[in-house]
């Protein structure tokens, strides 16, 4: 058994390609390994920004390739094809045979048993393995033609305590590395893993992700604790700065408190997107002056800190008179200024744009009865910020900044809050406005970005969806949802279509309407399966589907999927099946036509009418409901008519020879299921012995 030890030494990786540079590479090599049934006991990779560390422990020193029957050619098959397998192979026609299988008879030749020391294969292969992995983002220098995410320096790979000797490109490889990644003439010659990773340690230098993340937790605790702080949970950014340092040290720093008065978001998003740091919160959730950094060395003499606290201070200072400058700019006389910015060729400008979002936002507010004048208002003003140098320095703070101008200005509460969410949702789990005003806001600006979009054909495709299209679908769908409404998306639509008429633009999709209900429909598809809704619920769901009543489809399908398997449920989907069962046997061969007509007057049995008058009465709720419908209640109504059905299935013979009476059943059977369906499809539901 040996140590197979490989480490790529670069300059600076970036933190965003190194996890995909470990996971993929070690990857690489256990195929190979499994490939060439070369067994090993225990295999991981680490990175460091300098280091891409893979070690294979307990492999097997060398393998023996047992002998095999290869396959050829048909004994009749033309000369050509048997020589061709000769050749490909590098034998000679006299070491084949013949053998007669289930397909008649071939050509087979035995391959010779043999053995390979492992060290051989990895020098012929690792060169290779490096060679083929696949960058996401990488550079060449020099005159080299090694294209690597970061100017590579040196291999060392040895196994069993040898160097693997191999080029790949301008590097040979060793056993041999820079000790120091700040002064590349420190080189050691290393011959195991134990022995590098111990001396690096010694230097202050964790090669393990995982313990540098755990370092740094323990570290953030110890000060969080003590000062009674707290930092918000940002995997991402943790992710990161682990990835960014591999002598990880934390410092407490700090700012000037005046910089307090600034939006809290501007503070948050200068320390954690452009610094890297970890700005700090007090037991009220209040952002304080005070913030973590992760070093990558030992602050001696208090530089790195000063440096930091320095760095911070610049950019808050130009924050600050950003915030004074922009905050007072008259944000109704700034709407004239969006004339001059594009929303999309061929969509007009930013100006065309709130021009149909005040309109699109008016007719939304009929239906929600709000105030229009506020609606309209809040729409006219709240693409504003895109021409703030505030916006124009942080993109990310769209929608925020204008709420807060909107607020420092005196504008209603309603509408600085709708503008600051009129982005939200912006995925699956992400918050979604509210307020009447942010919910109006909010759809308006999304359906008049899809109704766009589509109009122009920049749809998404099966992989592509560079405009975040789903993503506002799915916005759409989880506000009108989560706010328990139901709007006429489809009047939204097509009103939303002409509105772009209006202002001169012309559509090049005229299956725009179509697509869009289609696409929406898909998205709402993809909303119900992420509830965890069971799949034949999703179906009956989207086959009963109306885009104008978003809510109420999700509510029926949710509270369906909630007692499918007790006994409501299986009252339920037992009852239907076995009229609808019934109904499509006895229609398959039959001549009757079915016509919506069930005459009581000809009923011959009790059965009949007790029947009858459940479903009467099953339509007649249905008829006295409206948009409260409480499903769970309607569900339980639907279950309570098992009695009525079994009773008139067990007792009355459907295929009566008097076709009159036949055709009064099926008609009597064919009322209940459609009533059933008032609810749902139930047909496309499944039964547990399905």
């Amino acid at each position: 058994m040996a140590e197979f030890f490989l480490e790529l030494f670069s300059e600076e990786i970036p933190a965003g390609l190194q996890k995909n540079l470990r996971e993929k590479l070690l990857e690489e090599f256990q195929n190979f390994f499994l490939d060439k049934s070369v067994k090993s006991k225990k295999s991981f990779s680490f990175s460091t920004p300098n280091r891409l560390i893979i070690v294979f422990e307990g492999l097997d020193k060398q393998i023996k390739i047992l002998s095999e029957e290869i396959k050829g050619p048909k004994t009749n098959a033309p000369e050509q094809a048997l020589e061709g397998f000769i050749r490909s192979n590098n034998i000679e026609k006299k070491d084949l045979f013949k053998n007669k299988t289930e397909r008649g008879e071939f050509y087979f030749y035995k391959t010779k048993s043999k053995s390979l020391k492992t060290h051989d294969l990895l020098m012929e292969f690792v060169p290779k393995l490096l060679k083929n992995y696949q960058w996401k983002k990488s550079m060449k220098w020099g005159e080299f033609d090694l294209n690597w995410g970061r100017p590579l320096k040196s291999i060392l790979s040895v196994f069993d305590k040898r160097v693997i000797n191999f080029q790949f490109h301008h590097i040979f490889s060793s056993n041999s590395t820079y000790t120091d990644k700040d002064f590349e003439e420190k080189k050691k010659t290393f011959t195991d893993f134990k022995s590098y990773e111990k001396y690096l340690k010694k230097q202050g230098t964790l090669i393990d992700q995982d313990k540098r993340k755990e370092l740094i937790k323990r570290e953030f605790s110890k000060i969080l604790n003590k000062k009674k702080l707290s930092i918000k949970d940002n995997p991402r950014l943790f992710d990161e700065v682990v990835n960014l340092v591999d002598n990880p040290n934390i410092l407490l720093c700090s700012f000037d408190k005046k910089f307090l008065s600034i939006p809290k978001e501007i503070l948050t998003l200068t320390m954690q997107s452009h610094q890297k740091y970890f700005p700090t919160f007090d037991n009220k959730d209040e952002i304080t002056n005070e913030f973590l950094i992760v070093a990558n060395k030992k602050d001696q003499k208090g530089l790195i800190k000063a440096g930091n606290e320095s760095v911070v201070e610049a950019r808050l200072s130009d924050a600050e008179f950003f915030w004074n400058k922009d905050k007072t700019q008259n944000l109704v006389k700034k709407v004239s200024d969006l004339k001059s910015m594009s929303f999309f060729k061929g969509l007009g400008t930013y100006f065309h744009k709130v021009q149909r979002m005040r309109k699109l936002g008016g007719m939304i507010s009929d239906e929600l009865l709000i105030s229009k004048e506020k609606v309209e208002l809040s729409a006219s003003i709240c693409k504003t910020d895109l021409t703030s140098d505030l916006v124009g320095e942080f993109p990310e703070l769209q929608g925020v900044m204008g709420g807060y101008f909107s607020a420092h200005q005196g504008f209603d509460k309603d509408i600085s809050l709708a503008i600051t969410e009129q982005y939200l949702p912006i995925g699956l789990d992400s918050k979604t406005p509210k307020k009447p005003f942010s919910v109006a806001l909010s759809v308006t600006d999304k359906i008049d970005t899809l109704v766009g979009f589509f109009g122009i054909n920049e749809k998404p495709t099966s992989s592509k969806d560079p405009f975040a299209l789903r993503r506002i679908a799915i916005g759409i769908i989880r506000t009108i949802i989560e706010n328990k409404k139901n709007l006429k998306v489809n009047d939204l639509l097509s009103y939303s279509s002409s509105l772009y008429y209006d202002q001169g633009h012309s559509f090049t999709n005229q299956d725009s309407q179509k697509e869009l209900h289609d696409f929406l429909k898909d998205r709402f598809r993809y909303y119900i399966k992420e509830k965890k809704i069971r799949l034949d619920i999703v179906d009956a769901t989207i086959s009963s589907f109306s885009i104008n009543k978003l809510f109420s489809s999700f509510e029926k399908a949710n509270s369906l999927n909630k007692i499918i398997n007790n006994q409501v449920g299986l009252d339920i989907t037992s009852s239907y099946k076995r009229a609808s069962n019934i109904l499509d046997s006895e229609m398959r061969n039959s001549k009757i036509e079915i016509t919506n007509t069930t005459d009581p007057g000809i009923f011959k049995t009790d059965f009949e009418k007790n029947l009858y008058k459940k479903i009467n009465e099953i339509k007649k709720y249905y008829s006295n409901i409206d948009n409260d419908e409480n499903y769970e209640q309607s569900l339980s109504i639907l279950a309570s008519a098992k009695k009525e059905i079994f009773e008139f299935f067990d007792n009355v013979k459907v295929n009566e020879e008097n076709e009159t009476l036949r055709k009064n059943r099926l008609e009597l059977i064919n009322m209940l299921c459609k009533t059933f369906q008032n609810f749902i499809n139930f047909q496309l539901l499944k039964t547990n012995n399905e």
